[in-house]
């Protein structure tokens, strides 16, 4: 990653001006404007993101005995950086899912269009190189997701199934076989069967945000590790933003660490929804941008009071509970 200061945040503070007449100048500066490249992807973040030593642990049992590592936590504490991170540094490929309410266990094996499979099979107008053919070549109506394209892949990939617990129970109750056994079979090719063969099976790391209590017989087989929030953890990673790509090059140190205490002032409030780690280095970013804080200002400042506060409070109650509204 680029060493330079990323001036992202600053050069976007100014966007929206009501008092700039000029149109096309407006026009050209949105189509324009850089995002800070560790906010807009996981893998440019990769980097920055330092696991802590029972992850470390956790991580090592992992691939140590083939299981899928399953990763919980607070919203915003890093479970989907996690995959990232170790594809980063064992410098492979990451082949990730995320999963839907309407997600099957299939989707993450192959998808098949029986419909267009159908539409070919009964067109006239077929080449002439299938007539007299019983059935058409199946295999070009299927689509491999990200399961199937790890397993053909040479080197140890990692499978990201990002939160799994808004599927459905049986999403994760069809995958037991899968993540047990490492292979699986497609029904619509004569029951062909996938698998890695001799080859280490690829990392598969889970995350949920514990909407939904998974079944056991699918915890059974994961290692698991809870990501707990730590203020510690909280600081580094704001120091390796600003040491590495140049993020909070402007915010002094003590107004960073003010905001951080103000930070965490706001995770002790009675409120339905705490401000997590993502959201605080976005609030970082823009107090950067407004420039001129600090951090007097921001120890002396009502939670209530404080800049940007709803980079911060995402539920209106909270907000209205703390009298910014």
């Amino acid at each position: 990653m680029s060493q330079q200061p990323d001036t992202a945040a600053v050069q976007s503070a100014h966007l929206l001006d009501p008092d700039d007449a000029d149109r096309a100048s407006r026009r050209a500066a949105l189509d324009a404007r850089p995002i800070p490249a560790p906010l807009r992807s996981h893998k440019a973040a990769a980097e920055l993101f330092e696991p802590g030593p029972d992850l470390v642990d956790a991580v090592n049992v992992a691939l140590t005995v083939g299981a899928p590592l399953l990763l919980t936590g607070e919203p915003g504490t890093g479970k989907t950086q996690v995959a990232y991170y170790l594809a980063w540094y064992f410098d492979t490929e990451i082949f990730p899912m995320a999963v839907r309410s309407d997600s099957t266990a299939k989707d993450l094996l192959y998808r098949f269009d029986a419909v267009a499979y159908l539409h070919s099979a009964n067109d006239p107008a077929r080449d002439s190189t299938r007539a007299g053919q019983s059935s058409l070549i199946k295999d070009e109506f299927i689509t491999r997701g990200p399961l199937w394209q790890a397993y053909g892949f040479d080197g140890t990939p990692v499978v990201l199934i990002d939160e799994i617990d808004k599927a459905s129970r049986d999403f994760p109750n069809d995958l037991l076989n899968v993540i047990d056994q490492h292979w699986f079979v497609v029904r619509e090719l004569d029951n062909r069967r996938i698998e890695r063969g001799d080859r280490p099976p690829p990392l598969v790391v889970l995350t949920s945000n514990s909407e939904r209590r998974l079944p056991e017989p699918f915890l059974r087989r994961c290692i698991f590790h809870h990501i707990e929030f730590n203020i510690e953890r909280v600081r580094r990673a704001v120091e390796l933003r600003a040491e590495k790509s140049g993020l909070y090059r402007d915010l002094p140190a003590d107004v960073r660490e003010a905001a951080i205490q103000r930070f965490m002032d706001l995770r002790s409030s009675d409120l339905n929804k705490k401000p997590s780690t993502a959201e605080l280095l976005v609030w970082l970013l823009l107090l950067e941008a407004r420039g001129g804080v600090t951090a007097q200002a921001l120890a002396d400042a009502d939670l209530r009071g404080l800049p940007a506060l709803t980079a911060l409070v995402k539920d209106r109650d909270d907000l209205q509970r703390l009298g910014a509204l």
